[in-house]
């Protein structure tokens, strides 16, 4: 049995009759208000780091306010909204939407942005009334996508708080990144800085990691800049690389530990838990004890 060991940086509207729920700018309006952890040999092992006074501990979360604020004595969060990013499948962005509806995460996924409208992605979207925007501007189709300003409008018009990539492809828009700083998230399936960067991305990250005899691989979250994989990494998970692995066997363990981790990261992301050092590195905020990082 595996137990998880959390590692940080340094330190469509709802679905239309027809099947392409995909909607362009123009008819876009806001929708209405609605009122960690990681892989070594057991038992669990967690790495904290207290920094600074103690901190009040949290109290419940109650309300949605417009931003984070305090009702004789209690703390209010107003529930974020997040837009999420993909080219195929979606599955860490269908892990993340289940959050919200169970209410792990206090927020919800008001928009779905993918380059491929055709992904899996995307039909998961449409059929849970998610709108889904294209983007970039298609070769084929270029009336289908959005510019990079029309994109930012419409993130602002839907009031998105944070933007989530789950596999999106494409490089993110110098735009998007000014609009929305400190905002954007990626998860990478490799323990950054090592197997980043443009071209390595699914299976040949972990190629890259067989090939190179490293003994651990494991998703990495960071925040995003103009360039590929290298933003301030916010967490890590571990996995065991096996001695007879194939890159398919890796990659189902390291997707699993994303799909944990990337739930938990967001969790912290929507209640205001994620914590800059005068130094520029991000840290997470214990929800249990709020004088420790990880």
């Amino acid at each position: 049995m595996e137990s998880r060991v959390l590692f940080s940086s340094q330190l469509y509207f709802p679905a239309n009759q027809n099947r392409d729920n995909s909607i362009a700018p123009s008819l876009l309006a806001p929708p209405s208000r609605n009122a960690l952890s990681f892989s070594f040999p057991s038992p669990v092992y967690r790495f904290a780091m207290r920094i600074g006074p103690p901190l009040v501990k949290a109290a419940p979360i109650v309300a949605e306010v417009d931003d984070v604020s305090r009702r004789d004595g209690v703390i209010i969060i107003r529930r974020k909204k997040l837009a999420v990013f993909v080219s195929g499948g979606g599955s860490n962005f269908k892990k993340i939407h289940e959050g919200c509806s169970v209410g792990s995460v206090h927020g919800d996924v008001v928009l779905l942005v993918t380059n491929n409208k055709d992904c899996g992605g995307a039909e998961y979207a449409r059929s849970n009334g998610i709108p889904v925007l294209v983007f970039p501007k298609g070769k084929r189709e270029p009336s289908d996508g959005l510019s990079s300003t029309e994109l930012v409008d419409v993130l602002r018009e839907y009031g998105v708080d944070f933007v989530l990539l789950a596999g999106y492809l494409k490089l993110i828009p110098v735009e998007l990144v000014q609009a929305f700083p400190k905002r954007i998230l990626n998860i990478h399936p490799a323990l950054l800085p090592a197997f980043g960067g443009k071209g390595l991305y699914g299976e040949r990250v972990h190629k890259a990691v067989l090939a190179s005899g490293a003994r651990y691989s494991g998703p990495t979250i960071h925040f995003v800049d103009e360039e590929y994989d290298s933003g301030r990494i916010l967490a890590q998970s571990a996995v065991r690389v096996n001695a007879n692995d194939t890159p398919e066997e890796l990659a189902k363990r390291v997707l699993r530990e994303e799909h944990k981790l990337y739930v938990e990261v967001v969790a912290a992301m929507c209640e205001e838990r994620i914590k800059w050092r005068e130094d520029g590195v991000p840290l997470i905020q214990s929800k249990d004890s709020h004088d420790e990082y990880y």
